[in-house]
């Protein structure tokens, strides 16, 4: 156990405030309409905030308002205070225009609570994709102690005796209806079907990645991310982590000691193990920006395009997320990174310990769905960051180019890694379902869809609409993929290899902007390169003409939103913000 801090508690300054008891009781008179007492409050003892993001709005994180019970039931048996408070909600699947617009606006409220109220340590509940990194983000920019404690994965899914992963079987049940296999009310139950239980999506999209993100970061105990919500495993490690941040409190064990430089190093290798989402690098590079890491998205690839897929999880893989846990969750993923030498094993986590206390003897129970370092799924599975007169940056996830796919555009003999084709641009979301059956367009497998005005300036907040299917007529033919391309994103839970996260969007000018139907564009993953095939010239005649995008806010929020937001390569985060860190080091001047 590590040595206990002698520093004086923040909620001491609250609740025991030297020479001023009409201050103190001030503050105190409250707090004890609901049953706590003042000799409770003023008894020393840390206050242990819980951060709550489940609600009925949430049903990927509602778990939590069950988990709560079990996590304050470790506070107080490890000699804290529990005070649970809401946190503005965060639904995938039910914000519109999208989630991702309000993850910074999470992150602010939370970065608010954290700072001007008497709490000590945070438990952060998390779950649904953005909910984990901007809980994390708050608690990186106040640097009081915090554990992230996910609510674990649904149950797997079935239709008709096979595996339905959620999210994921939504992209191929579209592709069914469009090839006449299915019809509309098979369509919504086969959906249905995919998700049996509480919890957040059992494939490895962005929940999942990021709560494993969180264990590989070091800010969630070890062995925590993978366990199905459901089970009695996922309330003990509730209990567990509120025995835990009572300890992390009396240790001054803070963010800023967890989230080094090496820890994110750490991250980048784990999401390439495990088939992460090509959200990671947005989430994970603003949560370094709010602890004061430099980290460049070009790093993704450096640091982690070599590394091989480890588990074999739907949508890169097989299974789903029940496997996950059973075969070991990431600690066997991390087990296999560091007999390679792949991770900084002597990084700290929330545990009190190291990466390698925690994982060395942590091997997989299941070697179908956690492969042994010599023998993955895939070599080389990280992400590809492309870079060429189009962007400055976007990425590729490797992990999902399937057979089909890469015969047909990467395999040309003299030419491999390489492809060149003719663009079809849309306008956002509604132009693409409006006019991508169109035949005057002729789209066919020579053809890249191109999407633009959807990244977090344009949309706002940068949709999951990169993942564009093909024309009907070419589904039933059987091309069920093309190359896509765009300046939003898409859901962690799509197989699509596209090209997306472009920075900057074409809202600011970025390359994408200047991009007409019949284009020729060439991908080189071989160089790294995406440039549309234009002269010099050309290029700076569509600069010149490009117009000033015109748009129009729907609520105050938005326009805030999109006068601090930046762009997707550096996280997407308020820029202002980033200059705050390690702010519980002053208090807030008094209310009365």
């Amino acid at each position: 156990m590590a040595e206990k801090s002698k520093q004086r508690l923040r909620s001491r300054e609250w609740f025991d405030i030297s020479g001023d008891p009409s201050a103190t009781a001030l503050h105190i008179e409250r707090y004890t309409n609901f049953g706590i007492t003042a000799a409770e409050l003023r008894s020393g003892k840390p206050i242990i905030g819980i951060a709550q993001t489940g609600s009925d709005l949430v049903p990927c994180n509602r778990i939590h308002i069950d988990l709560a019970r079990r996590i304050r039931e470790g506070i107080r048996e490890a000699g804290g205070i529990a005070i649970e408070f809401p946190v503005h909600p965060i639904q995938e699947s039910g914000k519109r225009p999208t989630a991702a617009l309000d993850r910074n606006l999470q992150y602010l409220s939370l970065v608010e609570v954290l700072f001007g109220y008497p709490i000590d340590g945070v438990v952060l509940t998390t779950g649904c994709d953005k909910t984990t990194p901007a809980m994390i983000m708050g608690a990186a920019t106040v640097d009081i102690p915090a554990i992230a404690l996910s609510g674990g994965p649904m149950m797997n899914g079935y239709w008709r005796g096979q595996l339905a992963g959620s999210g994921t079987i939504v992209w191929e049940a579209r592709k069914l209806l469009a090839a006449g296999e299915i019809d509309d009310e098979e369509f919504i139950q086969l959906v249905a079907d995919a998700t049996p239980s509480p919890g957040h999506c059992n494939t490895m999209g962005t929940a999942t990645t990021m709560n494993s993100l969180a264990e590989a970061l070091g800010i969630s105990l070890s062995g925590s991310a993978a366990i199905p919500a459901p089970l009695k495993e996922r309330a003990a490690i509730a209990y567990r982590t509120g025995l835990r941040i009572v300890e992390m409190v009396e240790e001054d064990l803070t963010p800023s000691r967890i989230l080094t430089r090496k820890a994110f190093e750490n991250a980048i290798r784990v999401n390439s193990a495990i088939g992460g989402s090509t959200n990671a690098p947005i989430h994970i590079n603003a949560i370094a920006s709010h602890i004061g890491v430099e980290l460049d998205i070009g790093e993704w690839e450096t640091i982690g395009l070599d590394i091989p897929l480890l588990v074999n999880l739907q949508p890169a893989g097989e299974y789903l997320g029940e496997a996950y846990h059973l075969a070991g969750g990431v600690p066997a993923v991390m087990h296999e990174l560091l007999r390679a030498g792949k991770l900084h094993g002597d990084a700290l986590t929330c545990d009190g310990t190291t990466i390698s206390e925690n994982c060395s003897d942590s091997p997989s129970r299941n070697h179908d769905v956690i492969r042994s370092y010599n023998d993955p799924m895939m070599e080389n599975a990280g992400f590809a960051v492309l870079r060429g007169n189009l962007c400055d940056a976007a990425i590729m996830k490797t992990s999902v180019i399937g057979d089909d796919f890469r015969e047909r555009y990467l395999s040309r003999p003299g030419h491999e890694n390489v492809f060149e084709v003719r663009a079809i641009v849309f306008e956002g979301p509604e132009d693409y379902h409006a006019r991508i059956n169109d035949a005057a367009l002729n789209i066919d497998a020579d053809c890249i869809l191109v999407i633009r005005g959807c990244g977090p300036v344009g949309y706002p907040g940068s949709a999951e609409v990169v993942n564009m299917q093909p024309p009907d007529q070419l589904i039933k033919q059987g091309i069920r993929e093309l190359p896509t391309l765009g300046d939003g994103r898409q859901s962690g839970t799509s197989g699509s290899p596209s090209i997306l996260n472009v920075s900057p969007e074409s809202a600011v000018g970025g390359g994408l902007a200047i991009l007409v139907t019949g284009d020729a564009v060439r991908i080189d993953l071989n160089t790294g390169t995406l440039d549309v095939l234009l002269d010099d010239d050309t290029l700076d005649a569509r600069r010149q003409a490009l117009e000033e995008t015109v748009i129009e806010h729907q609520t105050p929020w938005q326009e805030i939103y999109r006068n601090t937001v930046g762009q997707l390569a550096g996280g997407g985060i308020i820029e202002l913000a980033a200059k705050y860190q390690r702010i519980r080091k002053t208090l807030p001047r008094h209310s009365h």
